[in-house]
């Protein structure tokens, strides 16, 4: 936990404002800036599988003490280096860096809470979220006095992380990570492979592939993050659309991120504890995906009513709907994810727990990308036509029918384990 929340107060103190960097005290063109920065997402998007891979193979914690070394050394260098193909390699280094710990940590998390996986990622999400809300205002206190200090003051925090795990993190590895491995740390599984031998990578990638109930579901999936994600876009636009790029704009974008943040470190866990108690993961899962859809109706229902010419009524068109959009985002989320982290688990048979989870973040990175594109279009399209509308209907249809895919996967059986009643036969993962 304590792991997760430093990894994104670094994280989150650095990059809000690595493009005003770039951009201003470098001199970048903007296209060179969304390069550098598309580096860095597309070394850790397009890495994840590798990543859960090398987890799989070699144990957890080498490959989480790796990534915060990596990134260590992406972050000094970002803050160093004014050179584009050193500026590039850095940006890549902190990508690939994610891509190495985020799968290892998130099976770690899973091996280590055993039947409390739910309960666990709950407070996972609380200690994530934490971070996310803490990191950019140490960043805009450092920043304010040099970017160099807030590169390196993140840097040193990965740092003492790296040494801190080093030395305190157990061992921890899959059930799967082979039978020539070495000797498992304090409450690990045991080592056997499925045949007792360590698979080949091809071998190992097969056997996901061949999953086809965890494919399906990372499918219907895709949407939760896609919606999710117009916190940092559609929703600061509509803000800036509507209230302008003043202060009150600058304001009421940070309130989204407040909204959303203080709501999960608040009610994650009560709200995981009381869906628990009262429905089974493939109902939670549909219906936190339609929360998330219906995150939109508020932002729908305010494009019928006349735009106020200014003063607090026009600020309040701004800042509230968007801002209730967040509030219930986040709902969606907190009802969804620990059931989501559980059932990537379960669907994997707790075996290659962290290859199944680098390949659903590759998955949905992809479909986050996608889905940007597509919303910007209909941004773009809303604002020509004057049908300010289409947006927040069409955001709202993808939450409803990917609610409605994982409402039919739960009632097929194909979120079962592998095994258990209820599951279809194809639900068992091939073993390579």
């Amino acid at each position: 936990m304590v792991n997760q929340f430093t990894i994104n107060l670094g994280f989150y103190m650095l990059m809000p404002y690595l493009a005003a960097h770039l951009s201003g005290t470098l001199g970048l063109a903007g296209w060179l800036v969304g390069f550098v920065l598309g580096v860095r997402n597309f070394s850790q998007q397009g890495m994840f599988l590798v990543g859960g891979t090398l987890a799989d193979r070699f144990g957890y914690k080498p490959l989480i003490v790796a990534g915060c070394v990596l990134r260590t050394v992406g972050f000094a260098t970002l803050g160093l280096v004014d050179s584009l193909p050193a500026l590039l390699a850095a940006s890549a280094a902190t990508g690939f860096a994610g891509a190495l710990f985020n799968p290892a940590v998130r099976a770690y998390l899973a091996a280590d809470a055993g039947e409390r996986r739910v309960e666990a990622f709950a407070l996972f999400n609380v200690y994530y979220q934490a971070g996310v809300l803490l990191g950019p205002l140490v960043g805009m206190v450092l920043t304010g006095v040099d970017f160099r200090i807030t590169c390196l003051t993140s840097a040193g925090i990965f740092a003492l992380l790296s040494l801190v795990q080093i030395r305190a993190l157990p061992a921890r590895r899959g059930a799967d990570s082979g039978a020539d491995s070495e000797g498992v740390g304090e409450g690990g599984g045991g080592n056997a492979g499925r045949g007792g031998g360590r698979a080949s990578v091809a071998a190992q990638w097969r056997s996901v592939l061949a999953n086809r109930p965890f494919l399906l579901f990372s499918a219907a999936m895709i949407g939760s993050y896609v919606l999710t994600f117009q916190v940092y876009l559609a929703l600061p636009l509509e803000v800036r659309r509507v209230g302008g790029d003043g202060e009150f704009g600058t304001a009421a974008v940070a309130l989204l991120f407040a909204v959303s943040g203080l709501a999960t470190i608040l009610f994650q866990t009560r709200v995981t504890a009381w869906c628990a108690a009262r429905m089974e993961p493939g109902h939670a899962l549909a219906r936190g995906l339609a929360v998330m859809g219906g995150a939109f109706l508020p932002l729908l229902a305010a494009t019928a009513l006349p735009l106020p010419d200014g003063g607090i009524g026009r600020w309040t068109m701004a800042a509230v709907p968007p801002a209730l959009a967040a509030l219930l985002l986040a709902l969606g989320t907190m009802i969804a994810y620990p059931f989501e982290m559980d059932t990537i688990v379960r669907l994997a048979g707790d075996h290659l727990v962290a290859t199944h989870y680098g390949l659903y973040n590759t998955i949905c990175g992809i479909g986050i990308t996608l889905g940007n594109l597509l919303t910007g279009a209909a941004l773009d399209a809303a604002r020509k036509a004057g049908v300010s509308a289409l947006p927040w209907l069409a955001l709202f249809a993808l939450g409803a029918a990917c609610a409605a895919a994982l409402g039919g996967l739960h009632r097929g059986g194909r979120l079962a384990a592998p095994g258990v009643p209820g599951a279809r036969p194809e639900a068992a993962p091939a073993t390579g």
